[in-house]
């Protein structure tokens, strides 16, 4: 089987860089700078912004407050249960968010709220997959790929608190 063809582009957004990675011309990829699993940028393949027209729109719609949800192809390589936990993030809706162990509940597996947690820090297409939604039991942001900042951001702007 064939190696996808990767390739990148960073944009600019309200918080901060955004590198986009494109397998094969599918997303597989949106990290923000100092991504905590931010893979090696020798993965990402050469530079290009072609494949990438529709995902800057909708992120651009996003960050204007025009889009609440995301409708994108998307290529996210992972084991099965990370899988299971990213499609699960797909469903929280647009300004709400819901515990580590309400998710590992929703995914059939209410006793593995911490590997739900490892999952979520895994996601490789943040914002889009909105792995950010995921607090802690008590309502504590904690844990972000992209860092608890960007977090807080994240949520008050979707809950209106915050205009970029």
């Amino acid at each position: 089987m064939p190696t996808p063809v990767a390739v990148h582009t960073v944009i600019d957004s309200p918080i901060g860089e955004i590198t986009l990675v494109a397998r094969d011309g599918v997303l597989a990829g949106l990290y923000m700078a100092e991504h905590r699993h931010r893979p090696a940028l020798s993965t990402f393949g050469a530079r290009d912004a072609a494949p990438f027209g529709e995902v800057v729109a909708q992120l651009e719609e996003y960050f204007a407050g025009k889009r609440t949800e995301f409708d994108l192809p998307l290529s996210m390589a992972g084991t099965p249960f990370q899988r299971t936990v990213w499609d699960a993030l797909k469903d929280i809706p647009h300004g709400e968010t819901v515990s580590y162990g309400e998710l590992a509940a929703q995914i059939g597996r209410p006793t593995a709220s911490r590997a739900v947690g490892l999952a979520n820090g895994k996601n490789p297409i943040s914002i889009i997959v909105p792995c950010h939604r995921v607090v802690g039991s008590t309502g504590s942001l904690t844990g972000y790929g992209g860092g608890i900042e960007r977090k807080r951001m994240l949520l008050g702007f979707e809950r209106g608190d915050l205009l970029w």
